[in-house]
C-alpha cells in the first residue's frame, strides 16, 4: 500500500492529471482534498505559474497536508476549508477535481455544491468526478443506492455537459485501483 502511494506522488499521479486534462499554468481546486494524495502532483502539474486550491472541511487533513508541504518546500498550494468563505472568485478556477467526496453529502448537499462549482468555474472548463461508492462500487454512504449514470444525470442537471466517462487507474485510500472518471464541461 506504502509503495502505491509513493509511486503516485512521485509518477503515476502526474501522468493521470495529465490525462483527464490538467496542464501547466492552470488553477485547480481539489474539492475533498484529503491529505493531499492529489493535490501534490496537482502542484507538480500546474507548475510554479500555476496555483492549487486544496479544500477540505476535515481541519485535521489540511493539518497534516500542510506539515507536507512546508517539508517539501511546495509554493502554489492555498489551504482552504469552505468554497464560499475563500479567495475563490467568480470563473477563476480551469479545473475542479471531486473524487471519492460525493457519498459524504446528501443530495440537497450536493445540489449546492455544483451550484458553487460552477460558480467558480471558467467557461467551457473541467469539472472532473471520481463517484466512488456508488451502487456497484463498494456502495457506502449518500450514494450506496445511487447508481453511477444517476450521479451522471444529477451533475448535468446542475449544469454541466458530460464530456467524457473512461476507466482508468488511479489511486484510492493508498493504493491502486481501477475507477470511472466522469470529465463534465460547464455548460451555458
Amino acid at each position: 500500500m506504502k509503495s502505491d502511494l509513493i509511486k503516485w506522488v512521485d509518477e503515476n499521479g502526474e501522468k493521470f492529471l495529465r490525462k483527464i486534462g490538467i496542464r501547466k499554468g492552470y488553477t485547480v481546486l481539489d474539492f475533498g482534498c484529503g491529505r493531499g494524495h492529489y493535490t501534490i502532483p496537482i502542484s507538480k502539474v500546474v507548475g510554479n505559474i500555476g496555483i492549487v486550491y486544496a479544500l477540505d472541511k476535515n481541519k485535521s487533513a489540511l493539518s497534516e497536508l500542510k506539515k507536507i508541504i512546508a517539508k517539501e518546500e511546495i509554493k502554489n498550494i492555498e489551504l482552504i476549508n469552505n468554497i464560499k468563505d475563500s479567495s475563490l472568485g467568480d470563473k477563476s478556477v480551469d479545473v475542479v477535481l471531486c473524487y471519492d467526496v460525493l457519498h459524504y453529502m446528501k443530495s440537497s448537499d450536493r445540489k449546492v455544491i455544483y451550484k458553487d462549482i460552477r460558480r467558480v468555474l471558467r467557461e467551457k472548463t473541467l469539472f472532473s468526478v471520481y463517484p466512488k461508492h456508488c451502487k456497484g462500487n463498494l456502495p457506502s454512504g449518500e450514494l450506496a443506492d445511487v447508481s453511477i449514470e444517476a450521479v451522471t444525470e444529477e451533475i448535468e442537471n446542475a449544469g454541466f455537459v458530460l464530456a467524457k466517462k473512461f476507466q482508468s487507474k488511479l489511486l484510492h485510500d493508498g493504493s491502486f485501483e481501477e475507477g470511472f472518471i466522469l470529465n463534465f464541461r460547464k455548460g451555458g
